[in-house]
Protein backbone atom coordinates (compact mmCIF):
# COMPACT_ATOMS: atom_id res chain seq x y z
CA UNK A 1 0.00 0.00 0.00
CA UNK A 2 2.48 2.70 0.93
CA UNK A 3 4.23 1.53 -2.76
CA UNK A 4 1.50 2.61 -3.93
CA UNK A 5 1.12 5.88 -2.70
CA UNK A 6 4.71 6.89 -3.50
CA UNK A 7 4.30 5.86 -7.25
CA UNK A 8 1.27 8.05 -6.60
CA UNK A 9 3.55 11.23 -5.67
CA UNK A 10 6.09 10.63 -8.16
CA UNK A 11 3.06 10.44 -10.54
CA UNK A 12 1.59 13.53 -9.27
CA UNK A 13 4.91 15.12 -9.26
CA UNK A 14 6.05 14.60 -12.73
CA UNK A 15 3.01 15.68 -13.81
CA UNK A 16 3.01 19.22 -11.90
CA UNK A 17 6.55 19.33 -13.18
CA UNK A 18 5.60 18.67 -16.72
CA UNK A 19 2.26 21.45 -16.85
CA UNK A 20 4.35 24.22 -15.22
CA UNK A 21 6.92 23.87 -17.16
CA UNK A 22 5.31 23.36 -20.40
CA UNK A 23 3.29 26.55 -19.36
CA UNK A 24 7.40 27.82 -19.09
CA UNK A 25 7.51 27.32 -22.44
CA UNK A 26 4.23 28.46 -23.71
CA UNK A 27 5.07 32.16 -22.33
CA UNK A 28 8.33 32.34 -23.47
CA UNK A 29 6.77 31.54 -26.86
CA UNK A 30 4.01 34.04 -26.77
CA UNK A 31 6.79 36.47 -25.07
CA UNK A 32 8.52 36.26 -28.51
CA UNK A 33 5.35 36.48 -30.58
CA UNK A 34 4.97 39.73 -28.73
CA UNK A 35 8.48 40.93 -29.34
CA UNK A 36 7.92 40.08 -33.11
CA UNK A 37 4.51 42.24 -33.36
CA UNK A 38 6.40 44.97 -31.47
CA UNK A 39 9.43 44.93 -34.25
CA UNK A 40 6.27 44.97 -37.03
CA UNK A 41 4.79 48.18 -35.10
CA UNK A 42 8.13 49.91 -35.12
CA UNK A 43 8.69 48.74 -38.83
CA UNK A 44 5.00 49.83 -40.12
CA UNK A 45 5.67 53.69 -38.86
CA UNK A 46 9.10 53.78 -40.45
CA UNK A 47 7.53 52.70 -43.50
CA UNK A 48 4.70 55.50 -42.98
CA UNK A 49 7.40 57.87 -42.81
CA UNK A 50 9.46 57.00 -45.62
CA UNK A 51 6.79 58.44 -48.32
CA UNK A 52 6.52 61.66 -46.62
CA UNK A 53 10.73 62.26 -46.54
CA UNK A 54 11.02 61.05 -49.62
CA UNK A 55 8.37 63.42 -51.23
CA UNK A 56 10.05 66.28 -48.79
CA UNK A 57 13.75 65.48 -50.11
CA UNK A 58 12.03 65.14 -54.34
CA UNK A 59 11.70 68.99 -54.44
CA UNK A 60 15.35 69.94 -53.72
CA UNK A 61 17.15 67.06 -55.09
CA UNK A 62 15.65 66.12 -58.66
CA UNK A 63 18.98 64.76 -59.92
CA UNK A 64 19.32 62.19 -57.31
CA UNK A 65 16.49 60.00 -58.38
CA UNK A 66 18.78 56.88 -57.97
CA UNK A 67 18.71 57.45 -54.31
CA UNK A 68 15.03 57.77 -54.04
CA UNK A 69 14.25 55.05 -56.42
CA UNK A 70 16.62 52.96 -53.98
CA UNK A 71 14.88 53.67 -51.17
CA UNK A 72 11.25 53.14 -52.64
CA UNK A 73 12.31 49.73 -53.48
CA UNK A 74 13.87 48.34 -50.16
CA UNK A 75 10.62 50.18 -48.65
CA UNK A 76 8.30 48.21 -51.04
CA UNK A 77 10.19 45.20 -50.87
CA UNK A 78 10.86 45.44 -47.29
CA UNK A 79 7.15 45.84 -46.56
CA UNK A 80 5.91 42.90 -48.89
CA UNK A 81 7.71 40.22 -47.15
CA UNK A 82 6.10 37.75 -44.93
CA UNK A 83 6.52 38.22 -40.71
CA UNK A 84 7.32 35.16 -40.21
CA UNK A 85 10.40 34.79 -41.73
CA UNK A 86 13.10 36.46 -39.63
CA UNK A 87 15.76 35.80 -41.59
CA UNK A 88 14.56 37.12 -44.84
CA UNK A 89 12.99 40.26 -43.24
CA UNK A 90 16.10 40.81 -41.21
CA UNK A 91 18.30 40.89 -44.83
CA UNK A 92 15.41 43.36 -46.19
CA UNK A 93 15.28 45.76 -43.16
CA UNK A 94 18.83 45.71 -43.41
CA UNK A 95 18.96 47.01 -47.00
CA UNK A 96 16.25 49.30 -46.14
CA UNK A 97 18.53 50.82 -43.33
CA UNK A 98 21.80 51.15 -46.16
CA UNK A 99 19.26 53.11 -48.17
CA UNK A 100 17.78 55.55 -46.01
CA UNK A 101 21.39 56.09 -44.76
CA UNK A 102 22.12 56.87 -48.46
CA UNK A 103 18.93 59.27 -48.83
CA UNK A 104 20.14 61.42 -45.48
CA UNK A 105 23.86 61.59 -47.00
CA UNK A 106 22.44 63.05 -49.77
CA UNK A 107 20.28 65.63 -47.92
CA UNK A 108 23.48 66.63 -46.14
CA UNK A 109 24.00 68.05 -49.63
CA UNK A 110 21.71 70.78 -49.69
CA UNK A 111 21.72 73.46 -47.33
CA UNK A 112 18.31 74.87 -48.03
CA UNK A 113 16.28 70.92 -47.59
CA UNK A 114 18.61 70.74 -44.19
CA UNK A 115 17.10 74.15 -42.99
CA UNK A 116 13.44 73.07 -44.22
CA UNK A 117 11.24 72.55 -40.99
CA UNK A 118 9.35 69.36 -42.47
CA UNK A 119 12.43 67.44 -43.43
CA UNK A 120 13.65 68.31 -39.81
CA UNK A 121 10.70 66.81 -38.29
CA UNK A 122 10.72 64.16 -40.40
CA UNK A 123 14.29 63.36 -40.24
CA UNK A 124 13.87 63.56 -36.06
CA UNK A 125 10.70 61.57 -36.58
CA UNK A 126 12.91 58.57 -38.56
CA UNK A 127 16.01 58.94 -35.92
CA UNK A 128 13.17 58.01 -33.12
CA UNK A 129 11.98 55.34 -35.02
CA UNK A 130 14.83 53.75 -36.02
CA UNK A 131 16.30 53.81 -31.96
CA UNK A 132 12.30 52.26 -31.36
CA UNK A 133 13.56 49.54 -34.06
CA UNK A 134 16.57 48.69 -32.21
CA UNK A 135 14.88 48.78 -29.18
CA UNK A 136 12.35 46.53 -30.24
CA UNK A 137 14.92 44.09 -31.99
CA UNK A 138 17.06 43.80 -28.77
CA UNK A 139 13.92 42.49 -27.01
CA UNK A 140 13.12 40.34 -29.43
CA UNK A 141 16.20 38.70 -29.61
CA UNK A 142 16.51 38.92 -25.28
CA UNK A 143 13.00 36.78 -26.24
CA UNK A 144 14.72 34.58 -28.55
CA UNK A 145 17.14 34.02 -26.19
CA UNK A 146 14.76 33.00 -23.22
CA UNK A 147 12.99 30.49 -24.98
CA UNK A 148 15.86 29.07 -26.30
CA UNK A 149 17.70 28.71 -23.27
CA UNK A 150 14.05 26.49 -21.80
CA UNK A 151 14.21 24.60 -25.30
CA UNK A 152 17.72 23.49 -24.74
CA UNK A 153 18.17 23.15 -21.03
CA UNK A 154 17.36 20.08 -19.42
CA UNK A 155 14.99 19.17 -18.11
CA UNK A 156 12.57 21.22 -19.46
CA UNK A 157 14.06 20.33 -23.38
CA UNK A 158 12.56 16.56 -22.51
CA UNK A 159 9.05 18.66 -22.30
CA UNK A 160 10.07 20.52 -25.30
CA UNK A 161 10.57 17.82 -27.59
CA UNK A 162 7.20 16.10 -26.34
CA UNK A 163 5.42 18.87 -27.53
CA UNK A 164 7.29 19.86 -30.26
CA UNK A 165 8.38 23.58 -29.25
CA UNK A 166 10.82 24.85 -31.73
CA UNK A 167 13.65 27.26 -31.25
CA UNK A 168 13.48 30.81 -31.72
CA UNK A 169 15.23 32.96 -34.59
CA UNK A 170 17.53 35.99 -33.82
CA UNK A 171 17.12 38.91 -35.73
CA UNK A 172 20.78 39.13 -36.76
CA UNK A 173 22.84 41.93 -38.95
CA UNK A 174 23.08 39.88 -42.41
CA UNK A 175 24.71 43.01 -44.10
CA UNK A 176 28.28 43.83 -43.85
CA UNK A 177 27.25 47.64 -44.24
CA UNK A 178 25.46 47.44 -41.42
CA UNK A 179 28.17 46.85 -38.81
CA UNK A 180 30.40 49.50 -39.95
CA UNK A 181 30.14 52.97 -38.81
CA UNK A 182 28.28 55.39 -40.87
CA UNK A 183 30.29 58.52 -42.50
CA UNK A 184 29.28 61.76 -41.63
CA UNK A 185 30.87 64.55 -43.64
CA UNK A 186 29.45 67.90 -43.33
CA UNK A 187 30.26 70.52 -45.95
Amino acid sequence: MLAVYIVGGIVVILLIFFIATYNGLIGLRNQLRNAWAQIDVQLKRRYDLIPNLIETVKGYVKHERETLEAVTKARNLAQSLSSGDVGARSKAEGELSSALSRLLAVAERYPDLKANQNFLALQEELTSTENKISFSRQYYNDSALNLNNKIQMFPSNVVAAMTGFKLGEFFEVKAAEEREAPKVKFT
